[in-house]
C-alpha cells in the first residue's frame, strides 16, 4: 500500500543484496552502505553481521550496471583491538564516503564502552585504508563531510546526542561546523531541527551533501514514532553553496518511508535508512541506497530536478 506517490521509486529487483546474497558464510544481517562512483562503478562497502562472529565487518562492493554487485571476499574493515584505535574500534557500521580529488574520505562511528566516537579514514584505492583521526566526541553518530572546502575551510555535518535520554530529550539534530585541516573542529552552529517534518518527530541524522546548480543537496533521514515501534523514513533538505549554514529550501514530505515486507519486517522493523546518495548530473537522476529493517539493502531513485524543486517549494 503506497500512502502517496514519493518520489524516490524502489528498483524491482529489491532487495539487492540480503542476509542469503552474502557469499562468504553465513551472515544475519546486511546493513545500509556506504555508497560512491569508484573507477566508473558503482561502489557500497556493505557492512555485515555474520552468524558465527560477535562484530561486524565491511566489504566493498562493485558494480556496472548499479544492481548487480560483486563483493570482495577481503574485508575492508574488521574489529581488530591491535590496530590504530584500538578497543574504541567496535561495530563498523554507517559509513560516509565523500570524493575529494582522487582522495576517498570515509567517516564512520565506533561505539565503546567510551561511548559512540566518530572515525576519520582515507584511501586512495579501497583495498586499504589509513586512518586520520577521532574527529568527534561521544556521542556523535558519524559527522558527514563536504566534498570540498567552502571560503577555503572543511565542513561538516553531524548529530550529536543524549545516551539513555528520552527521545524528546536526546537532542538528536543536525550541526555545522568547520576545520582547517579536518581534525580540529570547532564554530559548531545548529542547522536543522528533528521536530520541523511530520514524520521526523524523535531524531533526525544526515549524510554526504551533494553539489548541485542550485543548492547543496542532503539527503537525510527521520525517526517518528507508530504505533508499536518507531519509523525511519527519509527526506531531503537544500543548503546555499556559498553559506551552507543556511537552509534554503526543504521538503515537508518523505522521500521514501517503510512500505514493503523487506522494510517492514527485519532485525530492527519500519526502517529505510541511508547514509549517502549517488547523483547522476548529466541524466538528472539520484540513487539512493539503503538499508531495509537493518536485515538488507535496497535501491530506489529518483528525478534529481523533481527532488530539489520540492525542496524549494516545500512540498
Amino acid at each position: 500500500m503506497t500512502r502517496y506517490n514519493t518520489i524516490l521509486k524502489r528498483n524491482p529487483a529489491n532487495p539487492i543484496i540480503g542476509p542469503a546474497d552474502f557469499p562468504y558464510g553465513p551472515a544475519d544481517q546486511v546493513f545500509n552502505p556506504g555508497q560512491c562512483m569508484f573507477e566508473g562503478k558503482t561502489l557500497l562497502l556493505i557492512s555485515v553481521k555474520m552468524a558465527n562472529e560477535k562484530y561486524c565487518r565491511a566489504h566493498v562492493a562493485t558494480s556496472t550496471d548499479g544492481v548487480n554487485f560483486e563483493i570482495e571476499e577481503k574485508p575492508l574493515f574488521e574489529v581488530d583491538h591491535d590496530k590504530e584505535f584500538g578497543k574504541l574500534d567496535n561495530h563498523p557500521i554507517d559509513f560516509r564516503i565523500t570524493q575529494m580529488g582522487d582522495t576517498y574520505y570515509i567517516m564512520r562511528p565506533g561505539n565503546s564502552e567510551w561511548g559512540c566516537i566518530a572515525f576519520l579514514y582515507k584511501t586512495k584505492d579501497f583495498k586499504t585504508v589509513e586512518p586520520v583521526e577521532i574527529i568527534a566526541l561521544p556521542n556523535n553518530r558519524v559527522p558527514c563531510l563536504f566534498p570540498e572546502k567552502i571560503n577555503g575551510e572543511y565542513v561538516r555535518l553531524d548529530r550529536p546526542y543524549s545516551v539513555g535520554a528520552p527521545y524528546e530529550k536526546s537532542f538528536a539534530n543536525i550541526w555545522i561546523s568547520y576545520s582547517p585541516d579536518l581534525i580540529h573542529w570547532g564554530r559548531h552552529r545548529p542547522l536543522l531541527k528533528r521536530d520541523e517534518f511530520p514524520w521526523a518527530g524523535l531524531k533526525i541524522g544526515p549524510t554526504t551533501p551533494i553539489k548541485t546548480e542550485k543548492g547543496w543537496l542532503e539527503i537525510i533521514h527521520g525517526v517518528q514514532n507508530s504505533f508499536w515501534s518507531v519509523r525511519y523514513s527519509l527526506g531531503a533538505v537544500l543548503l546555499d553553496l556559498e553559506d551552507p549554514s543556511k537552509i534554503i529550501g526543504k521538503m515537508n514530505r518523505y522521500l521514501l518511508t517503510p512500505e514493503t515486507e523487506y522494510e517492514h519486517m527485519g532485525v530492527v522493523p519500519d526502517v529505510v535508512f541511508t547514509t549517502g546518495a549517488i547523483a547522476d548530473l548529466d541524466k538528472r537522476r539520484l540513487r539512493v541506497y539503503y538499508g531495509g529493517a537493518d536485515t538488507c539493502i535496497g535501491l530506489a531513485e529518483g528525478d534529481l530536478d523533481e527532488i530539489i524543486d520540492g525542496c524549494l517549494k516545500g512540498i
